[in-house]
């Protein structure tokens, strides 16, 4: 009887140390994104614009966190999220909607502060498209301030980045649906480029733009997906 309760003592006391061991064997992930990745109080910096709020929206029916497309997939690969650096209306490039200068919120700005992941997944690009970004040549290196204002050398600087930066991360490009053609192939182009793996998006369903719950979950299935058939 004594061993049973020692044991039972023993096992109890382990339990923090398990659950320590399986928290650091966990693969850490940071979502580098736009409005699509938002949702109130999750970002990292907090000062970051959002789209999806806690109270939800009267154009999306998005209202919890759970909902989200990257919530989904780190519950379902078992991973944990180092961070989230989204902002709403991002650009790759500095060229914002309107003309504006977005170089504080642009994805070539925000690059380095994307932690110590293990995994980054890059969803960009949507408003360099709908924002009609100068495209640009493909250029891939010693980029003019100037340059960076449009797509393609602000593409070719971000993924340079990423692979420079990051060396250790696993990196994967998102690509949104319905986007112009000459955004598709410029992020074709320089993706492979750099070595980048790219997963193109298809049926994503969306609400004012952004994907619905049903679009989120599109979005999920698709990365799981590519990692179960990477494995």
């Amino acid at each position: 009887m004594k061993n049973i309760k020692y044991l039972l003592l023993l096992a109890i006391f382990m339990l923090p140390c398990v659950a320590q061991a399986a928290d650091k064997d966990s693969l850490r992930v940071t979502i580098f994104g736009d409005s699509y990745s938002t949702f109130e109080g999750y970002l990292t910096p907090d000062t970051n614009e959002v789209w999806y709020f806690a109270k939800g929206r009267k154009d999306n029916d998005v209202k919890q966190v759970e909902q989200t497309w990257w919530w989904q997939v780190k519950e379902r690969m078992g991973w944990k999220v180092d961070r989230v650096n989204a902002y709403s209306g991002s650009t790759v490039c500095c060229t914002g909607y309107g003309k504006a200068d977005y170089t504080p919120r642009a994805f070539i700005t925000r690059m380095p502060n994307l932690g110590e992941p293990d995994i980054i997944l890059v969803c960009a690009a949507t408003n360099d498209s709908w924002a009609g970004a100068p495209i640009g040549e493909y250029k891939y290196g010693e980029w003019t301030k100037e340059e960076l204002f449009s797509f393609r050398p602000a593409m070719a600087k971000m993924c340079w980045g990423l692979c420079s930066q990051y060396p250790k991360a696993k990196v994967l490009f998102i690509l949104n649906s319905e986007l112009k053609e000459s955004i598709n192939e410029s992020v074709r182009t320089i993706c492979k480029h750099y070595g980048i793996d790219l997963l193109e998006l298809k049926d994503v369903d969306k609400q004012a733009g952004h994907p619905s719950v049903a679009g989120m979950k599109a979005i999920a299935d698709q990365v799981v997906n590519y990692f179960k058939k990477k494995k």
